[in-house]
């Protein structure tokens, strides 16, 4: 029973409908005379009818069709192979696939059902009522694939519209529920899809795959000759799952694994379900490698001394996978996914895959037009194409990322006309350079859309995999992509975020009102996740002094937190194991991890600065550190342990790109809480510094001793309005402080208070009473002055600088200079120019701050070069007040995805920026690296990848103060625009830059 608290959240999904996503609707739960045909009707379930020379794969999801009438209604529909219809059977369901089942045969012939609009169409279906289709049946509903997979996708495309999501094994999403079924008589249907192959790759599969499936799939024992757990029991919940959300590819896992040999029944299966099998990028001809190869292979993986045995290998992989439908992965890498050797050359691979073509034949016949083929142009091997290597033109090009979401290259206009087309492998998890990421979900569905959309624009929609890792908990992102690949006219930067407020209606079955909630809750978790991978986060990525941008960072984290333990806490227990795999676990691990690095971080600098809360903060992270496995071991007891080891991810203390063997925090500091501080009882560190006064600091002054006092400024336009300074206990002694300000103009926060070991920490904040009071440079002396019983008295006085620079025009509107800074989300611009149909266009949810620009359409016929001072622009008017150290110059930092080259060599990614009536200044943003290679600046700890942006810089000189208009000019298409950065002399060290400035409207 639902708590009435939550029927309020759900009644909405209850009686309008649970639709497939993307997908349109055909299933009502309330019945029409004249236009809805029953399902279930009274506690009356319609029969199901199928023929027995149907596909094999379809008798199966005719089952599971049946099974989620029941799991929904609790009526179990009879399904039968017809023959004879019964008396008084009702309205059938009537399914099957066109050329295939000889019922639907008869069903067609008898109506005269046109069906030219599915006929030889690749997985196309379509479902409506038809009259009279067989003796003694007067009316009925009938389904019809145009192949195998069309007829299943058709039925496990209502049975998502009845109410039973494609997680609900995986991820225990329950079934919602109704009395009653109806379907429209127009029924649904769906073309051929947009992608033609739409896969997973199982991959980077230890320790949590691996461990999970050994303890649910094989009680301690397997039969493969790698001790492998991916038996034919793990995989056919996979080939359901898949299935289910319209997936038809798997490149299945491989690390320790043979799909072949570790269970004798997973290819067959694969093929009775209607999986269609592939092998990674490195595994040629159906054969894992290098693990096969060490089991059966002969002599070394060396083609230049051992082509035969090698041959041979792939010869006997190519006859096990004859009868199965596949994909043949063709060409050569070295074993554990390296490159093959130094010595690699065009002209061997150019034999290797003549000798493939010529294995294919001997098995195939001499016309390999319908063996599908794919070569994966992944790193080295993209070089060799572009070197001029050549394929068959038969065979599918398949495009790869970076293995960091930014997809590297895709066809040109030349090659868009290949008959075996072009594809992407994609990546969610990963392992290498610059680190590992594998731990948790930190990939956004805006970003997958972006890269994934001009693949569709660029025609390479033949083949498109993606690296899912362990699978969980990329469970939301992989649907996406394969819901993408499936339709990919059904999503546009206007409707992408419906994407995940219809999943949450199916998952949760929740309200739409609710449901507009997660969606901001899932776009700030895969935010905050995908800035910077948790794996590449460390104690000082986010800036301890500057922005206050760690505390935010915990801020946001935090609100983040409430705001899905909310949700989690109204939903009914039936819900809620649901929710916390997909929703709650992520983002309650992730805000953890983020405490326990920035409170590592506070620490060493506490410890710089003589503070005894040092030692507190190394007593909370170690809590943090210890509350790591306790959230782990919450998600492997939920449901009695149906996941366990599923978290198994090591994720913390990583020492270079490959995981740690277990999890080690970053080391903490101590003071001793016993001993006086040799400067006296009080510590003052202002905002903005690491050093702490009195006494000497490294970071006081450039000699680190004999420094003066500090100071701190603030102007009108400043971020926060106001600034801080704290005062601490410098060691056991507690004290009285009184804060008094020279000038009657500064604001503070508290002028007296108390620190002691047991409350050693207070932040004082400082502000202008009244700026329209104030004029020019305004300086107070701010006395901090500790009282002790039992130490003499100290104070130490802060230098406190109000500037205003002048006053902003009554009629200006735009950004306006704060602390020496413009900074500006690239989506707020003040006016949006479009030529020739193209414009910039916001992605939601996109990028590190807010959102990401970019210009559309960019399909073949919008595929245009623009030269700079033409094309589509945005406008930002900003007003400033200095210029740096008075100089007359200014920098301006465009931030911008770390999109590839992904076009003609002669077109690499630009845009132009322009201030004012100066010339535009052409910034290419991506150095040309060597070929299937990457540039310098790629990769490392502070690179492109693990930043995601890249910080283009253009430099103005003779600014004067006063108004202007920064423009951004498109040259070419694919370039998205984050964040602009002005520098006016105080932008400071930050990972996400200054705080959008005040904005006057």
């Amino acid at each position: 029973m639902l708590r009435a608290s939550f029927v309020a959240t759900v009644v909405c999904a209850l009686f309008t409908g649970v639709q497939a996503i993307g997908q349109e609707t055909c299933v009502v739960f309330e019945p029409n005379d004249t236009s809805t045909l029953p399902v279930v009707a009274k506690g009356v379930a319609s029969p199901i009818f199928t023929s027995a020379d149907d596909w094999p794969g379809v008798h199966l999801a005719a089952v599971n069709f049946a099974a989620d009438i029941q799991r929904v209604t609790g009526v179990q529909p009879p399904l039968t192979n017809f023959t004879l219809a019964p008396q008084n059977s009702g309205i059938p369901i009537i399914v099957g696939t066109l050329g295939k089942s000889s019922l639907i045969a008869q069903v067609v012939n008898a109506t005269q059902l046109d069906v030219s609009a599915i006929d030889g169409k690749w997985e196309a279906f379509f479902a409506r009522q038809v009259q009279n289709p067989l003796p003694g049946v007067s009316s009925a509903y009938v389904i019809i694939g145009a192949d195998k997979r069309g007829t299943i996708f058709a039925l496990y495309d209502h049975s998502e519209q009845f109410g039973v999501s494609p997680w609900y094994w995986w991820a225990d999403v329950p079934v919602i529920k109704h009395s009653e079924l109806y379907v429209t008589s127009s029924g649904c249907s769906h073309g051929t899809p947009t992608v033609k192959y739409r896969g997973i790759f199982l991959n980077d599969e230890q320790p949590a795959l691996q461990n999970w499936a050994a303890e649910k799939f094989t009680n301690g024992t397997t039969n493969s000759p790698l001790g492998s757990p991916f038996n034919h029991f793990f995989y056919v919940k996979l080939f359901e799952l898949m299935h289910r959300m319209k997936a038809n590819y798997l490149w299945p896992a491989m690390w320790s694994s043979a799909f072949a040999v570790d269970d004798t029944q997973n290819q067959y299966l694969a093929d009775l379900y209607g999986i269609v099998m592939g092998t990674s990028h490195q595994e040629p001809m159906m054969r894992s490698t290098p693990n096969e190869f060490t089991l059966y292979g002969k002599g070394s993986w060396d083609y230049t001394t051992n082509a035969e045995n090698i041959k041979a290998f792939w010869l006997a992989g190519t006859q096990r996978a004859k009868n199965f439908e596949s994909v043949y992965t063709v060409g050569m890498r070295g074993f554990g996914d390296l490159p093959l050797s130094q010595d690699t050359n065009i002209e061997l691979l150019e034999q290797v895959i003549a000798d493939q073509t010529a294995i294919l034949e001997s098995v195939y016949g001499n016309d390999l037009q319908d063996v599908p083929q794919v070569w994966t142009l992944y790193k080295e091997v993209e070089g060799y194409y572009d070197a001029g290597m050549t394929v068959p033109d038969y065979i599918t090009l398949l495009w790869s990322d970076d293995n960091w979401g930014n997809i590297r290259r895709l066809p040109l206009a030349s090659e868009r006309n290949r008959t075996g087309g072009a594809g992407v492998y994609y990546h969610v998890d990963y392992v290498g350079d610059p680190r590992d990421y594998k731990w948790i979900t930190s990939s956004q569905i805006s970003k997958i859309y972006e890269q994934m959309s001009l693949a569709v624009d660029r025609q390479a929609t033949r083949l498109w995999i993606l690296n899912v890792g362990d699978l969980k908990p990329y469970e939301r992102e992989t649907e996406f992509f394969i819901n993408f690949g499936w339709n990919a006219t059904r999503w546009n930067v206007d409707n992408l975020e419906s994407f995940v407020s219809s999943w949450a209606q199916r998952e949760f079955a929740v309200s739409p009102v609710v449901a507009e909630n997660i969606v901001d809750i899932v776009r700030n978790l895969t935010r905050f996740n995908s800035r910077r991978k948790p794996e590449l986060i460390n104690t000082t990525t986010y800036s301890l002094i500057n922005y206050r941008e760690a505390e935010n960072v915990l801020t946001d984290w935090a609100t983040l937190k409430n705001a899905s333990t909310e949700i989690y806490n109204s939903l009914s227990s039936d819900y809620k194991a649901a929710f916390f795999q997909l929703i709650q676990h992520p983002i309650v691990a992730s805000a953890n991890l983020a405490n326990l690095l920035v409170t590592i971080g506070l620490n060493n600098l506490r410890a710089s600065q003589a503070r005894l809360s040092t030692n507190a903060l190394a007593d909370q992270a170690v809590e943090y550190f210890e509350t790591d496995f306790d959230i782990e071991t919450e998600y492997h007891s939920i449901l009695d342990g149906k996941w366990d080891h599923m978290m198994d991810q090591t994720h913390v203390g990583y020492y270079y790109w490959q995981q740690p063997m277990t999890n080690s925090m970053p080391a903490v500091n101590r003071v001793q809480s016993k001993k006086r501080n040799l400067a006296g009882v009080m510590r003052i560190v202002p905002e903005g510094t690491a050093g702490a006064w009195p006494g000497d600091n490294q970071f006081q002054c450039a000699n680190g001793y004999g420094c003066g006092p500090p100071s701190v400024k603030l102007d009108p336009y400043s971020p926060f309005g106001n600034i801080y300074v704290d005062v601490s206990a410098g060691g056991p002694v507690p004290f009285t402080f009184n804060v008094s300000s020279s000038a009657s103009w500064v604001t503070l926060s508290a002028t007296e208070g108390s620190i002691s070991p047991s409350n050693p920490e207070a932040r004082v904040f400082l502000g202008v009473k009244d700026w329209s009071a104030l004029s020019g440079t305004n300086m107070a002396t701010v006395i901090f002055k500790a009282t002790s019983t039992i130490a003499s008295t100290s104070s130490v006085s802060v230098m406190f600088n109000a500037t205003k620079f002048g006053e902003v025009p009554a009629d200006f509107k735009g950004f306006v200079e704060g602390s020496g800074a413009i900074s500006i989300e690239a989506a707020h611009s003040m006016r949006n120019n479009s030529v020739s149909g193209i414009a910039w266009r916001e992605i939601p949810g996109y990028g590190r701050t807010l959102s990401g620009v970019t210009t559309f359409p960019r399909d073949p016929m919008h595929d245009i070069s623009f030269a700079p001072g033409t094309g589509p622009s945005l406008e930002y008017d900003f007003y400033s007040f200095t210029t740096i150290s008075n100089s007359g110059n200014i920098t301006c930092t465009v931030y911008v995805s770390p999109s590839w080259n992904a076009g003609e060599n002669s077109r690499p990614l630009a845009f132009a920026v322009q201030l004012d009536n100066g010339d535009p200044q052409t910034k290419q943003f991506f150095p040309n690296p060597p070929p299937g290679a990457v540039p310098a600046a790629w990769g490392g700890l502070n690179g492109f990848a693990a930043n995601g942006v890249i910080g283009a810089v253009s430099e103005f000189s003779g600014v004067q103060a006063g108004k202007h208009t920064l423009k951004i000019w498109a040259i070419e298409p694919a370039v998205v625009l984050q964040k602009i950065v002005i520098n006016t002399g105080g932008v400071v060290p930050s990972y996400l830059g200054p705080p959008e400035s005040v904005l006057i409207k």
